[in-house]
């Protein structure tokens, strides 16, 4: 596997989770990074998720991962919640809570052969901030998953 396909297999576990969530959350790319031999692909929530809701969205990605890979760290911490888990074909997949509830989800490839990576294909399902050079914090209000948010 090359770069460029292990890029694509990020981007192929990043949709399975998404297309897991239900209620949809909107989502924009994050960066995308490469090292000397792994690639890593990354996906932030523009969704507000609430602190009444954070534990479902949470919930909600943990058993969807439970049911597919290795848990390897959940941090329970209130503020900065987060769960590490890993494919079996060595892809770290993780998602993170921010501030004011933004989710960060990344997929980080096993060591791979070196090659050029294209940018995803996958179209966000709400504003496109790929390329800015500053994400802004959530800022789409969900009838579910924002309830109970300021």
């Amino acid at each position: 596997m090359n770069m460029q396909e292990a890029a694509e297999r990020a981007d192929g576990l990043l949709d399975e989770v998404f297309d897991g969530i239900h209620p949809a959350v909107q989502w924009t790319h994050g960066p995308t990074t490469t090292g000397s031999c792994d690639v890593t692909r990354r996906r932030v929530v523009m969704t507000v998720v609430s602190e009444d809701r954070r534990g479902s969205f949470l919930g909600l990605v943990d058993r969807f991962w439970r049911s597919r890979y290795s848990i390897k760290a959940v941090n329970k911490d209130p503020d900065v919640p987060a769960i590490f888990a890993q494919t079996g074909d060595g892809f770290g997949v993780s998602l993170m809570i921010g501030g004011q509830g933004q989710a960060f989800f990344e997929v980080d490839s096993p060591c791979v052969r070196k090659s050029k990576v294209a940018a995803p294909v996958s179209k966000p399902n709400g504003p496109d901030y790929a390329g800015a050079e500053v994400i802004p914090r959530p800022n789409v209000r969900d009838g579910f998953w924002s309830v109970g948010a300021p």
